[in-house]
């Protein structure tokens, strides 16, 4: 990068974490050093990405850099748009109270529940058999 950071965010979702690195420029999106219409396939989770930028105004501003890793496509899209809020916030204090309005700040915390020993799975039984 030969341009000047301007900020960074990290942003985490499921098992997902994401890094992102702001910089002044024309709205460039890298995501893993690839273009983020590629790398994120879906179109809900390109939307879910934007989501940020679209609220504060900041559209095609800012080149954005993201080292994502862990999960799947949702959860790091989730953990991504996090992430960007994040930078943002730390770039534009005044930002905040925007993001919050809309849930864009908050950490989801919900998680994959682990398996419980004597069950198939977390919640999951073994068939019961009477005879």
């Amino acid at each position: 990068m030969n341009q000047s950071l301007l900020s960074k965010g990290l942003g985490r979702r499921k098992e997902a974490v994401a890094q992102v690195f702001l910089t002044t420029g024309t709205g460039k999106m890298l995501v893993n050093d690839r273009d983020w219409v590629e790398y994120f396939k879906r179109e809900s989770d390109r939307i879910m990405i934007n989501q940020p930028l679209e609220q504060t105004g900041n559209m095609g501003k800012f080149d954005i850099n993201v080292k994502v890793k862990g999960g799947g496509s949702s959860g790091q899209a989730g953990a991504v748009k996090l992430a960007i809020a994040r930078a943002l916030i730390l770039l534009q204090p005044e930002s905040k109270t925007t993001l919050k309005k809309f849930g864009l700040v908050t950490r989801d915390s919900r998680m994959k529940e682990r398996k419980k020993f004597g069950r198939k799975g977390a919640r999951k039984r073994f068939q019961w058999t009477k005879r």
